[in-house]
């Protein structure tokens, strides 16, 4: 199978087949240690209209490549783009250089929310407020948002080479979900699975990304159907196995490596925690390897490796 088709059945919580889990990560950012290049998303093209397409089409290459090697290096399954520039053409050609470049062996991913998230610092105070006073403006422009993913999403189809979206708004601290569940169930949930049923439709697959706790809202999560969770995030009290034993007969399971422990944790602290999501992920199959967050800037390289190094040896589905 390629790394992309065991990317898929993990999706489709299949029954495993020999061989190892599959991996990826949500952004790897430490493209500048491992390769000397920024990684795509944290360019700058100031200058981009002013350049000559000769020059315009040596950056498209340099980033497909790049993304393709982190792949190949670390062993991921799928790659998440971040076009940039972000303009829809712009997208595309990405895609189809990156296809171009490397075939089908990898699952391709964009960007795809279009629900609210936890909202900034400036901004949460008047948002709050406005749910209260204005609560149908609120949903009339969650519903609009939802439109507009979903005619993007149709492009996108028509012109191949995607195979699904991360939704990437975040919902939870630490603590629990910004919203409460029963807010959440009100300007969250309705517009969630009419987005994620929309991209089923189109073909797409769906992974549903937030961070932190999100067990308050977790059936309502999994009710949306999202083919997998992502992060699982153990910071915000998101145990394996428990998450596995309620939803992992309904959802395909990504994460929950514990990113706070790579950065501040002992060596023996992020094997253990690597382990223990392969431990209790990988009954059944419906799981892939991942830290609960992204491989960020200023994480250590070493430390990525280190839990590499652990799902290499122990990450593996024996011989029927």
């Amino acid at each position: 199978m390629t790394p992309r088709e065991r990317f898929i059945h993990a999706l489709d919580r299949r029954p495993p087949v020999p061989g190892r889990v599959p991996h990826f990560e949500l952004v790897f950012f430490l493209t500048m240690e491992t390769f000397g290049k920024v990684h795509p998303s944290q360019r700058r093209y100031a200058q981009w209209d002013q350049m000559e397409e000769k020059e315009r089409q040596l950056h498209r290459n340099d980033m497909a490549r790049l993304y393709i090697d982190t792949a190949r290096r670390f062993e991921h399954s799928a790659i998440f783009l971040h076009p940039n520039p972000g303009d829809e053409d712009e997208t595309l050609r990405l895609i189809d250089r990156v296809r171009d470049l490397c075939g089908d062996t990898y699952f391709l991913m964009l960007h795809g929310d279009a629900t609210y998230g936890v909202p900034g610092g400036s901004d949460m105070a008047a948002w709050a407020a406005q749910l209260v006073e204005e609560p149908q403006a609120v949903k009339a422009e969650a519903a609009r948002h939802v439109d507009v993913a979903l005619e993007r999403g149709d492009r996108l189809s028509r012109h191949g080479g995607l195979d699904g979206f991360a939704l990437c708004s975040d919902y939870c601290f630490n603590t629990g979900p910004f919203l409460s569940p029963q807010w959440f169930s009100e300007f969250v949930t309705p517009y969630l699975t009419r987005l994620i049923q929309g991209y089923r439709d189109q073909g797409y697959y769906v992974i549903k990304h937030t961070d932190g706790n999100i067990m308050p809202i977790l059936d309502q999560l999994v009710q949306a159907a999202p083919h997998a969770l992502h992060s699982l995030d153990p910071q915000g009290g998101v145990d394996m196995a428990r998450i596995k034993q309620l939803v992992g007969n309904q959802v395909c399971l990504i994460g929950n490596v514990n990113c706070g422990l790579l950065d501040s944790g002992t060596d023996a602290e992020c094997r253990q925690s690597a382990r223990y999501a392969l431990r209790h992920g990988m009954p059944g199959g419906g799981y892939i390897f991942s830290t609960s967050n992204c491989v960020y800037t200023g994480m250590r390289l070493s430390r990525y490796e280190l839990i590499l190094d652990i799902w290499r040896r122990e990450g593996n589905y024996p011989d029927r």
